[in-house]
C-alpha cells in the first residue's frame, strides 16, 4: 500500500532519506519528552523520530495516510517502537486542534515537512501556544523559511519575523531542491530551527505589541510617523527619531521599545 500525494492538502512526499535524517536531527531534543510531527504522510520523517527517546505523535489529515501510518508502516519498520507508548496516530487538522488539551499542557516539540498553504499559520499557532512548545522545526516554502529566519534591514523581514524572533532564536539551517520531492513542487525549501528563548516573556503588552507590529508592516514602505497615526502620537513623541525610519528598519527589541514609548503616549493622551 502507498499514498497519493493530493494536490489540495499541498502534499509533496520527501523521496529523500538523507534530508529526512537532517530534518528529524534538527531536533535537539532538550526540554520536553513528547514530539508532535505535522502530516506526517508516508512517515519518511516519522522513521528518523522515532528512534530518539520524546514520544512521537502524529498528526495527520488525510485518511489514506492515517490507514497507511496505522496499517502499513509498522510492518515496514519492524525494529521501530510503534508501540502506544512511544507512537501515536492522530487523524485531525493541526490548526483546529488544542496542543495543551492533547498534551496535557506538557513541553512538546513541533516537527513536519509542512503544507506551503498553511506553513504561515502553523508558525503562528506555535507562536501563540509558546508556553507549551520550547521547540519548532521543520521545512518550508524557502521564501517563507528565510522570512523567519531574517533579521531588520532585509526587504523580506517582515510581521512573521519580528512576531517569531520576539520569543524564539532562529536558525535557517539548510536549503532542500524540488527534485528529492514527489511530485517536485516549483520551488527550493528551506529547513529551520526555532528554540524558544528563555524569557520568552515581553516587557510591554503583548496585544499591543502585536498590534503595532502589524500595522507598521502593513505600509512598510512608509515612515512609522505615518504608518501608525492611528495611536494618536503626541507631537513630542513625535520627534522621536524611531517615527522617522520604516518598520523593515526596527529590530526586535526596538519595536519593543516603540511599543512601551506608545504605551506610555496613549497613558498620558488620555
Amino acid at each position: 500500500m502507498s499514498v497519493k500525494a493530493k494536490k489540495h492538502l499541498g502534499q509533496h512526499f520527501l523521496t529523500d532519506e538523507t534530508i529526512a535524517q537532517d530534518i528529524a536531527n534538527a531536533l535537539t531534543g532538550n526540554g520536553y519528552d513528547d514530539v508532535l510531527e505535522i502530516g506526517p504522510g508516508m512517515g519518511v520523517l516519522t522513521k528518523y523520530l522515532l528512534p530518539k527517546k520524546a514520544k512521537v505523535t502524529v498528526m495527520e489529515l488525510d485518511r489514506e495516510s492515517v490507514a497507511y501510518l496505522h496499517e502499513t508502516f509498522p510492518l515496514e519498520h519492524i525494529k521501530l517502537d510503534t508501540s502506544k507508548e512511544h507512537f501515536e496516530i492522530i487523524e485531525g487538522d493541526f490548526l483546529k486542534n488544542q496542543i495543551q488539551e492533547i498534551f496535557n499542557k506538557k513541553q512538546v516539540a513541533i516537527i513536519g515537512n509542512f503544507p506551503y498553504n498553511i506553513s504561515t499559520q502553523i508558525v503562528f499557532k506555535a507562536i501563540e501556544n509558546r508556553e507549551y512548545v520550547p521547540e519548532f522545526a521543520g521545512m518550508f516554502q524557502k521564501e517563507v523559511a528565510k522570512r523567519i529566519a531574517e533579521k531588520e534591514g532585509s526587504k523580506v523581514y517582515g510581521i512573521l519575523s519580528v512576531l517569531t524572533q520576539a520569543f524564539f532564536d532562529v536558525e535557517y539551517l539548510f536549503t532542500v531542491p524540488p527534485t528529492v520531492f514527489n511530485p517536485p513542487p516549483k520551488v527550493d525549501s528551506g529547513v529551520i530551527r526555532l528554540v524558544r528563548k528563555k524569557d520568552y516573556s515581553l516587557p510591554v503588552d503583548e496585544k499591543l505589541f502585536f498590534r503595532v507590529v502589524k500595522t507598521a508592516f502593513n505600509q512598510r514602505r512608509k515612515m512609522l510617523r505615518s504608518s501608525l497615526k492611528s495611536f494618536n502620537i503626541s507631537d513630542t513623541l513625535k520627534e522621536d527619531p524611531i517615527f522617522a525610519k520604516r518598520p523593515e528598519q526596527l529590530s526586535v527589541s526596538e519595536f519593543i521599545s516603540l511599543t512601551q514609548k506608545l504605551a506610555e503616549n496613549d497613558v498620558r493622551n488620555h
